[in-house]
């Protein structure tokens, strides 16, 4: 597959086959997730693998922040407890953090950086015949998801990248062309 086919190729998967994602196929991946373009060559990134154990917690972590928004103590105690069960049941999850340096300009370059390496994430995953799906959010500065994922102070989670061998492959999803969000200056 070259490159344009695997760009064109990937997709968000929301539904994994029962497959572990093997650890020759994780070290690939982060291997080619630290290739990406780094200016000032800060090399931010960390990579966190959860196991089952921490796919669970954070599971947990989640459904405690969906389960506020329920007023029944017991339907937000079963939803806490779902959406543990479906974390834990994850083929692979891979957190991402960056440092956060003091200077806001390095910062900012950093996550561009940190947020290149998960694209890397992706598209090795799919040359491999996973898919991927990215999470962001609110949760990754939540203390009990920040404890699951095991990451420092200081550190910021910019995504949870959800890894597997696809049950299935949806369509591509309708975009606004380039050629609409292009302006060609003199």
């Amino acid at each position: 597959m070259n490159a344009i086919e695997l760009l064109s190729s990937r997709r968000s998967i929301r539904e994994f086959t029962t497959r572990e994602v093997t650890r020759a196929e994780i070290e690939t991946l982060l291997e080619h997730a630290v290739t990406v373009p780094n200016h000032r060559l800060t090399q931010p990134w960390k990579f966190f693998v959860l196991g089952p154990v921490a796919r669970r917690a954070f599971g947990l972590a989640l459904g405690a922040r969906k389960a506020r928004k329920l007023e029944d103590p017991a339907a937000a105690a079963q939803l806490r407890q779902k959406v543990a069960e479906e974390h834990a049941a994850l083929p692979l999850m891979i957190a991402v953090a960056i440092a956060q340096h003091e200077n806001p300009e390095i910062r900012e370059e950093d996550y561009a950086a940190g947020m290149m390496a998960v694209q890397n994430i992706s598209l090795a995953a799919v040359a491999l015949g996973l898919g991927t799906h990215l999470k962001t959010g609110a949760v990754m500065d939540d203390p009990a998801a920040r404890a699951a994922i095991g990451v420092n102070d200081g550190d910021r989670i910019i995504a949870i990248v959800n890894v597997g061998e696809p049950a299935t492959v949806p369509p591509a999803k309708p975009r606004r062309s380039a050629a609409d969000a292009t302006s060609w200056m003199p």
